[in-house]
């Protein structure tokens, strides 16, 4: 791959830079960053979601999320964690721990269910939207 100016690339080699080349690069980035904002909003609705079933550690929803296949690293979900706190949808509280000193578990409030029970619609009906445009893009 060769790559002539900044984000330009000849993949193909050719030293030629085409523009089906060029509109792909920007495709995928224009992509990535349209997934980006709309993962933000589905991860802060599914940590609510896992914290609507019972206090849980920080590792324990990082493990919940990874096994719905949802990769997550720790510095992703604590400034998630915090934010949501801050806004008033999750509190915490200590839990004594055997493996050594007491650890906060997050939990979802009143309002945070709210929040959750008005979201969940939102989304249903986004996604029968996103069902019935692409039973009509196929048509």
């Amino acid at each position: 791959m060769i790559q002539d100016g900044p984000g330009v690339v000849d993949s193909n080699f050719d030293g030629v830079i085409n523009a089906s080349e060029d509109l792909g690069r920007r495709a995928d980035t224009y992509a990535e960053q349209l997934a980006t904002q709309l993962r933000k909003g589905f991860l802060a609705y599914c940590v609510l979601l896992i914290c609507g079933e019972s206090a849980k550690y920080t590792s324990d929803i990082i493990l919940q999320l990874r096994g719905a296949e949802l990769v997550v690293v720790e510095g992703t979900i604590y400034p998630l964690l915090s934010r949501l706190q801050k806004d008033g949808l999750l509190a915490h509280e200590w839990q004594e721990s055997e493996q050594g000193p007491p650890r906060k578990y997050y939990k979802l409030t009143d309002f945070g269910r709210g929040v959750v029970a008005r979201l969940g619609g939102h989304i249903k009906t986004l996604n029968s939207t996103l069902n019935k445009l692409e039973k009509g893009a196929k048509s």
